[in-house]
């Protein structure tokens, strides 16, 4: 078959190096892709939220699979236009991505549903959610824009000033734009946060790895959020009985609720968890792969990917079974100078010929030219190992981080380090 796959990040170069590895697929593009993806398909100069020329694209080309990797053209509805072409597309549709779109949703459909997530109140005017803050007793709190803010949309403020700030940022000074028009203010918890994927074609559902993300772009989870700055898969505190808790409590309860207000969900749901002392809590929805986490999580699929994927599109989900690998996962991401804020780009990579042939790398942000990559993007490569040890594959990554150089790259140093002192403190 022709496989179409939307985007252009690490994650979107995991998923097609996975995709590849299927012996259904015939031809794989993908659009707009980046230079570590053409070693596995063909790039399209096609922006991802270009719906139209995507459809004319899918159309033109007998397109039998879209898979798309970023949230945004799941949020604009791609996957209704796709549908209603005839084509066979993975996602959530527009109604049911709002789980994403919009955390002001997301909360209201946990606090109808009873679904475990932190108490929250929701403002549109700045006078309100100051007059809010200052009657607020417990800090830190949350503060988050509603709408889509490239994983940068949540803020923890640890003091009422700092509060009223961000609140003004965000609804005055529009720092996030349309994202901030409305803003969640939720109560502050604490724990250790695990990433569950849950495969779902609307009633059944397929769990792959759990894994465990990096937001902080700093050491001990400091300085400002990312897009993500590493991960790794399994989780260790994410063993069968939380999943079990977690699946009764969390999962089920949500298709439920989604099918009842009329937006049964399809696709990759991402639910973003804190384990806390009353038990796993939801932080966040996310209506697709997540990204840093896919390029661990995918490792450790034995399972083809390509019929996974096809039977969340047409309720056959039951009849596929996911056959995870034993042993772990962990990726270090490498970012350019500045990021999370304005980054450099053009600074010339080195060392990416001398990295063991067993390491995977997957580029986030590169371009290629004059027969050498560049970095092109705030996070710029993935450098992933796979072992059966833990301490092993955190140390075979970072040796490997080590053989790579471009101008001012930083990342972090810790990334596995939690689940050590987890598996110590068993």
């Amino acid at each position: 078959m022709n496989v179409l796959v939307i985007g252009s990040g690490g994650r979107e170069h995991a998923m097609v190096w996975k995709i590849a590895q299927s012996p259904l697929v015939n031809k794989i593009y993908c659009a707009p892709g980046n230079p570590g993806i053409a070693h596995f398909a063909e790039n399209v100069p096609i922006a991802a939220n270009h719906i139209d020329a995507l459809l004319k694209f899918a159309l033109d080309h007998h397109i039998e699979l879209t898979v798309v990797g970023p949230e945004d053209p799941l949020v604009s509805g791609i996957v209704d236009r796709f549908k209603t072409q005839g084509l066979r597309i993975f996602g959530p549709t527009k109604a049911a991505a709002q789980i994403e779109g919009s955390k002001v949703f997301a909360k209201n459909l946990m606090r109808k549903y009873n679904i475990p997530t932190a108490g929250y109140e929701v403002f549109t005017d700045l006078e309100a959610a100051s007059e809010y803050l200052y009657q607020q007793k417990h800090y830190p709190v949350v503060i988050k824009a509603s709408g889509l803010a490239a994983g940068k949309g949540v803020i923890i403020c640890h003091n009422q000033a700092e509060a009223i700030q961000t609140v003004s940022e965000m609804v005055a000074d529009k720092v996030f734009g349309p994202a901030g028009e409305q803003v969640v203010l939720e109560d502050f918890l604490s724990g250790e946060e695990v990433s569950i994927f849950v495969l779902t074609d609307g009633e059944t559902y397929k769990l792959l790895s759990s894994a465990q993300d990096h937001k902080k772009v700093f050491d001990d989870d400091l300085g400002k959020n990312t897009g993500g700055m590493g991960a790794y898969a399994p989780a260790p505190m994410a063993d069968s009985q939380l999943i079990q808790q977690v699946e009764h409590t969390i999962i089920l309860p949500t298709l439920e609720a989604m099918r009842k207000e009329g937006c049964a969900y399809t696709g990759m749901l991402y639910v973003g968890l804190i384990i806390t002392s009353d038990g796993p809590q939801v932080l966040e929805y996310n209506c697709r792969f997540g990204d840093p986490e896919t390029e661990v999580v995918l490792p450790l699929l034995n399972s083809d990917l390509v019929p996974l994927l096809w039977a969340t599109t047409d309720k056959t989900l039951n009849r596929q079974e996911v056959d995870l690998k034993s042993g772990y996962a962990l990726d270090v991401v490498l970012a350019s100078g500045g990021y999370p804020d304005a980054y450099e780009k053009g600074k010339k990579i080195k060392g990416l010929e001398t990295v063991d042939p067993d390491i995977l790398i997957f580029h986030a942000g590169t371009i290629f030219k004059e027969n050498q990559y560049f970095s092109n993007g705030g996070r710029v490569l993935n450098v992933v190992a796979t072992a059966n040890d833990f301490v092993t594959m955190q140390q075979k990554v970072y040796d490997n981080v080590e053989r790579i150089w471009f101008e001012n790259m930083h990342y972090r140093r810790d990334i596995g380090n939690r689940a050590l002192k987890f598996k110590q403190e068993e």
